[in-house]
């Protein structure tokens, strides 16, 4: 019995006899399956060639995986009142990223965006001790590996904390989440969005996609609901998907003009 993990979304499975044929993460139309067709790794043979780097991404300690790997997100630790969160999730788990995160005060939750980003979020809770894996009810099917540490959530807002609330933004995925931290890093506070507000090359804007690789735009009813269910919530930074992909400052304005950018856009 072996767990798989895509080489393209970096999701991993379940214990199976063989590999599948297809990752259905990937053989959705938000995702893509390679060119060259469907490839597996192991855990074990990612660890051979890759490690997990730690570095600091505008006011917040990061990592992620070097060599780039599949989606290449990158992961936060978010020292906040409701504890120490681990913001989405990577495919490797290494005995020197635990230590360091055990360095750092541990990891008491970790929250993960949408399913593009599950990867191997079992692993990493064994690895931290058992902690509980918090995901939108919305998207429970997309799951390719259960595990008794999940916790799914309703609704449209999870309140963890006085200065955390996870917020389900939806469009990308019914599910997809954001998490307000209303006190931190900085003054003013941070939105981190995961891919249901995607930042913008010259970070001063954002988009929204309901498939990022191939192109397809996210509804209209869907960026209106999204606009509702955040304007309840001020954020000096946005922290975007992956390495540097953010908006350090007046976060809040640029994003309410990237909502009427897209919106006037798309309705001619």
């Amino acid at each position: 019995m072996t767990k798989y993990i895509c080489t393209t979304c970096g999701t991993q499975t379940r214990d199976l006899d063989a590999a599948p044929e297809q990752c259905p993460i990937c053989a959705d139309d938000r995702q893509y399956v390679a060119y060259e067709g469907q490839a597996w790794t192991t855990h074990e043979a990612l660890g051979a060639d890759h490690t997990v780097k730690f570095a600091t991404d505008g006011d917040v300690l990061a990592f992620g995986l070097e060599p780039q790997f599949a989606i290449d997100q990158r992961s936060a630790l978010l020292k906040t009142d409701a504890g120490n969160i681990m913001w989405e999730c990577q495919s490797l788990v290494t005995d020197d990223a635990v230590a360091r995160l055990e360095a750092e005060g541990g990891v008491d939750l970790i929250v993960i965006s949408h399913p593009h980003f599950y990867s191997s979020l079992a692993e990493w809770s064994d690895a931290l001790g058992g902690v509980p894996v918090l995901l939108h009810d919305a998207d429970r099917d997309w799951v390719q590996r259960p595990h008794s540490a999940i916790e799914f959530w309703s609704g449209d807002t999870r309140r963890l904390s006085d200065d955390v609330t996870l917020i389900r933004c939806g469009g990308h995925f019914p599910g997809s989440t954001a998490l307000h931290w209303a006190t931190g890093p900085r003054p003013g506070g941070a939105l981190f969005a995961g891919d249901a507000l995607q930042v913008g090359l010259d970070r001063r804007v954002v988009s929204f996609m309901y498939s990022y690789p191939n192109a397809i735009p996210m509804r209209t009813s869907d960026v209106v609901a999204m606009r509702a269910r955040l304007a309840p919530y001020a954020y000096e930074d946005l922290y975007g998907y992956t390495w540097t992909r953010n908006i350090i400052g007046d976060a809040t304005a640029r994003v309410a003009a990237s909502f009427d950018r897209y919106l006037d856009a798309v309705n001619g």
